[in-house]
């Protein structure tokens, strides 16, 4: 064998290799494929089949999931998509996992959605509407027993809080005893109980002297008859703050986000309705929830810190 055939039969593969380079990267099918592949990958995320629905902590995991069962049916119908809905142990983990991008929808507090924009991308779209208004109150609440009728007798006592993230128990009533005189571990002890109810059924037994929380969450436990309404006393209802908002990633797909805020604007089923006490949805922007971060100067808070 000559040493030119050698040589030749070496090249062959190095050719080989070449030539296969240069059809993947030139064969305009192999670019449409790797195309198609980053536009599913982009889709996967802006228009994913699932989506996960986050909402608020404010009773226990279990009830909160059951109560919600049919805004979940009504979601995959609407959309035509599974839905997971996700309840996490408190208000911190909740704002965690939407700022990680894990949840698609949430329902915050107005407190805890203005802790969640500092470090998340997502928008409000919808507040709950109730009697015509996108507003709601908290409320202040005394022992009976211990005849706990005024912000004066809170001195000295135990006030309980839900969550620290909670707009209505905790930002809300703090900041209406601020503004009669009365800070905390300084006039009173302050103690966070994590859920609306808990603080109504402390109060109420006696194990807090007084509470703060939502004032549609207290009438409706009084309702319920889980707490009895000789054991408490109303001190004060707030004045109206912007109510609960939705939200939602805001990478996701336009055509998406726009069937998601049409399903909500023409909800009008009842069953889906009751959990949130309410009558529809409205909506609603960010600059709404401007009087909240007003409120927290009242109070010394710096939001991008205290999530």
């Amino acid at each position: 064998m000559s040493k030119t055939l050698s040589f030749e039969k070496k090249l062959i593969p190095v050719i080989f290799l070449v030539l296969l380079s240069l059809i993947s990267c030139d064969n305009p099918d192999t670019k449409i494929s790797n195309l198609e592949n980053r536009e599913t990958q982009t889709n996967a995320k802006s228009n994913p089949k699932k989506l996960v629905v986050a909402l608020l902590p404010d009773e226990s995991v279990a009830t909160v999931i059951q109560n919600h069962k049919g805004l979940e049916n009504y979601l995959e119908k609407q959309l035509n998509k599974e839905i997971e809905l996700f309840v996490s142990t408190d208000y911190s983990s909740m704002i965690e996992a939407v700022s990680k991008g894990r949840v698609d929808l949430a329902y915050f507090g107005p407190l805890s959605y203005v802790l969640a924009k500092t470090k998340s991308n997502i928008e409000a779209f919808a507040a709950l509407e109730k009697n015509g208004e996108t507003t709601y109150k908290a409320v202040v609440i005394g022992n009976s027993k211990e005849g706990i009728d005024s912000y004066e007798k809170i001195k000295g006592k135990t006030m309980a809080y839900g969550d620290q993230a909670s707009t209505s128990s905790h930002l809300i009533p703090k900041s209406m005893l601020v503004k009669k005189g009365l800070k905390a571990r300084k006039d009173y002890e302050e103690v966070f109980l994590g859920f609306h109810d808990a603080v109504a059924v402390a109060v109420a037994n006696g194990k807090a002297q007084a509470g703060g929380l939502s004032k549609h969450i207290f009438n409706a436990l009084i309702e319920k008859g889980t707490i009895n309404k000789n054991q408490v006393i109303l001190i004060e209802e707030s004045q109206p703050f912007p109510q609960y908002p939705w939200t939602m990633r805001s990478d996701l797909d336009p055509q998406l986000k726009q069937k998601i805020k049409q399903a909500f604007f023409t909800l009008d089923d009842e069953t889906v309705l009751k959990p949130f006490n309410a009558e529809g949805f409205q909506s609603i922007e960010d600059k709404d929830y401007n009087v909240v971060r007003d409120l927290g100067q009242v109070l010394n808070l710096n939001f991008s810190q205290l999530n």
